[in-house]
């Protein structure tokens, strides 16, 4: 297992057709790669008291929660995972919630935007490599 410090926390729901982000002021947390064959992540984010209800309400759904979270550094690129809520605890003032899911990798999902657009483009053999290298190489 590999843990890393959980630096931010967004709630990612579909509503109407459009994506809203709740971002959660965090206290700590913490984001485990379990390293098991499922690909599971536990995500332990530790806040104020004031969103035990909300969270509570979220697990007696029973449903998928989306999250998108930094690691390490505020700075650092959100990671997506699609996951579930395990528990939510009273800690004196404050609470925590323990999610457990799996990440998305959204890099295989643009790759493969890119690699469509390209064909449908009339890329092909030598030159969808070449150009598919260019685009990779341009960041």
């Amino acid at each position: 297992m590999k843990t890393f410090k959980l630096s931010s926390l967004e709630i990612v729901e579909n509503k109407n057709d459009d994506i809203i982000q709740h971002e959660i002021p965090l206290l700590d947390g913490l984001v485990i790669n379990k390293e098991d064959d499922q690909n599971r992540w536990v995500i332990e984010a530790f806040m104020k008291k004031a969103f035990v209800e909300d969270f509570r309400k979220l697990k007696e759904k029973d449903d998928t929660v989306m999250l998108q979270v930094k690691i390490t550094k505020k700075t650092n690129t959100p990671a997506t995972f699609i996951t579930s809520i395990l528990s939510v605890n009273e800690i004196g003032e404050n609470i925590n919630v323990i999610f457990m899911g799996t990440i998305v990798d959204q890099r295989k999902g643009i790759v493969k935007e890119m690699l469509k657009k390209l064909i449908e483009d009339g890329y092909q053999g030598e030159s969808l490599y070449k150009k598919f290298k260019e685009l990779i190489e341009q960041g």
